[in-house]
């Protein structure tokens, strides 16, 4: 066994604790929701063109039907975030209202409160008694701390609408743009479109692996068998609708 693959014996044992216990980020930040809207657009528009392409439509019906679904889906996500988020936001805020209100009227019983949480985790009650009312001296911390333990936020850091918005808006957009790009690019068949949308699909799969404990080839190969399997299904429903129509 090679010394890399043990902890340092030399060390202290915070810093060799430090170096060898990590984890990764299993909120994802901004990574979860940037891939998903990506891949909620390169799926809905290769689904939306290849359904519209097993009609026999021109390439022109083919380029405006992406580009409306495009748009559509874009502005759709945007407005979607946006008013998901405010209302979150909106609810957290009137929440924290009503603990700003309780603490300034109560600051005995909330204080108490706080106690008796601690002492519920394991804390000695005449230590739990101490740290509630240290905690409890400026008014601001106090909001925060009830706020962390009995709402689970952090109320400075509550999510903003406008970002989600815009980057809903432009990972939809660009996960869209995929398969319209190559007949944008002058593509007159569906192939080149759906080649380059499965790699795409394939790309925020392996990238999605960096917030899952799955591998990155696993991640890839499910949303191209995914995506694939939606536009395959879109395309034989476009056929038969197309030619019932016609």
């Amino acid at each position: 066994m090679s010394v890399t693959d043990v902890m340092d014996a030399s060390a202290p044992t915070h810093v060799a604790h430090r170096d060898n216990h990590t984890h990764r980020d299993v909120n994802g930040g901004w990574l979860r929701p940037a891939v998903f809207g990506a891949m909620d657009g390169l799926v809905s528009n290769l689904a939306l063109m290849t359904g519209v392409a097993g009609g026999a439509v021109s390439q022109q019906t083919i380029i405006i039907t992406g580009l409306a679904g495009l748009a559509a889906g874009a502005f759709s996500m945007a407005a979607g975030e946006y008013t998901s988020v405010a209302s979150q936001r909106e609810l957290v805020l009137a929440e924290l209202d009503i603990e700003r209100a309780e603490l300034r009227k109560h600051p005995t019983d909330e204080r108490d409160e706080l106690a008796a949480l601690y002492v519920s985790r394991g804390v000695e009650p005449e230590l739990a008694r101490k740290v509630a009312e240290q905690l409890s001296r400026d008014p601001e911390q106090a909001l925060e701390i009830h706020a962390r333990e009995e709402l689970g936020i952090d109320p400075s850091d509550l999510p903003s609408p406008t970002v989600a918005a815009v980057s809903s808006f432009g990972s939809f957009a660009l996960g869209a743009l995929l398969p319209v790009l190559p007949y944008l690019l002058g593509a007159s068949a569906l192939w080149p479109a759906v080649a380059l949308a499965l790699l795409g699909l394939f790309a925020c799969g392996a990238v999605v692996a960096r917030v899952t404990a799955r591998s990155w080839w696993f991640s890839g190969v499910r949303q191209l068998l995914l995506g694939g399997a939606a536009a395959g299904v879109t395309y034989i429903l476009g056929t038969v609708f197309g030619t019932v129509v016609g």
